[in-house]
């Protein structure tokens, strides 16, 4: 495969089995956000338009899934694929403390701007939701894109 097509099929193979952990086998929040992670890596990789692009589908995709708060997750990926892309330009390298920080940054923030447009009715409180579930969330995000980012090494490496 060459290079240039690796990361694509990476983004759409992970976005594949996002939906088959959360809607497929029904595990909800137990499975990791693959789509934040396959956003904030292609990001880093492609334009500002792009990602935002990818992140508007993204956020369209998880919007199918959400009767009650249509259209927040399709405001928060598309400013998390720009902010991931403005990324490039401000960090070089990508050095595992890095990788974690930038995906653990990036999911906090994809939920914190989630919860704020979600609206007052269906918002759970700030501190569960956003500091508690938020961050253990973004941990649980962040670990699994460094294992993910290492295994794309050691294959790309082969």
């Amino acid at each position: 495969m060459t290079a240039s097509r690796r990361p694509v099929v990476l983004v759409v193979s992970l976005g594949v089995l996002h939906f088959v952990l959360h809607v497929g086998f029904g595990i909800g929040r137990a499975a990791p956000d693959l789509l934040t992670i396959g956003l904030l890596l292609m990001a880093r990789d492609v334009g500002v338009g792009t990602a935002a692009g990818l992140g508007l589908f993204f956020g369209l995709l998880e919007d199918s899934l959400s009767v009650l708060a249509f259209g927040a997750n399709s405001v928060a990926m598309t400013a998390i694929g720009i902010l991931g892309s403005l990324t490039r330009d401000l960090f070089v390298g990508d050095s595992r403390l890095f990788v974690l920080s930038y995906l653990f940054v990036g999911k906090w923030t994809r939920d914190f701007i989630q919860w704020i447009l979600v609206g007052e009715e269906l918002r759970q409180p700030f501190t569960s939701e956003v500091l508690v579930q938020g961050g253990l969330g973004a941990l649980y995000v962040a670990l699994v894109g460094l294992a993910l980012t290492g295994f794309i090494r050691l294959t790309a490496d082969s």
